[in-house]
């Protein structure tokens, strides 16, 4: 973090399959060890089963999960005469967008299923209806905000 100004943000470059460049922040956030060609695979795998699975074109179905997964409220810590409260704020667009993204590809790690394609392509189903493990962590984050909402004074 520079102590003076601000680091501008990089735009990341649209991938060349689906030209969208949410993809390829998806790709970014998934990859391990800088792994690209791993992560592209496991991606556009997942894309095309669930190409398979609508009948519909896949990146509808990606956007609806990630819009269904962001969160607009989050809880943030804040000291205030020795006792710490968990005051909501609302989550920066940016913010909300990787927060999303970090889910989906965190709960499609933990489900049972065999490949990672699989994995990823059934959190990508169940998000876009709005079930499954990323957009229960997006009820919980809200439901958490909204007990604390008394704290809302307390906004920094």
């Amino acid at each position: 973090m520079p102590r003076r100004g601000t680091v501008p943000r990089r735009e990341v470059l649209a991938d060349p399959l689906y030209n969208s460049s949410l993809v390829t922040k998806f790709i970014n956030c998934m990859m391990t060890g800088g792994k690209r060609a791993t992560s592209q695979q496991i991606m556009y795998g997942a894309l095309s089963v669930v190409q398979e699975k609508t009948q519909d074109d896949p990146i509808k179905a990606f956007k609806k999960a990630v819009d269904n997964v962001k969160p607009s409220l989050e809880v943030k810590s804040r000291r205030v005469g020795g006792s710490n409260y968990q005051v909501p704020v609302e989550v920066n667009p940016s913010r909300r967008t990787s927060l999303a993204l970090r889910w989906l590809i965190g709960f499609a790690r933990k489900r049972p299923e065999r490949t990672m394609v699989s994995k990823l392509a059934n959190e990508i189903l169940d998000a876009a209806n709005l079930r499954g493990g990323a957009v229960k962590k997006r009820e919980d984050t809200h439901k958490m905000a909204e007990a604390n909402k008394a704290f809302a004074h307390y906004r920094w």
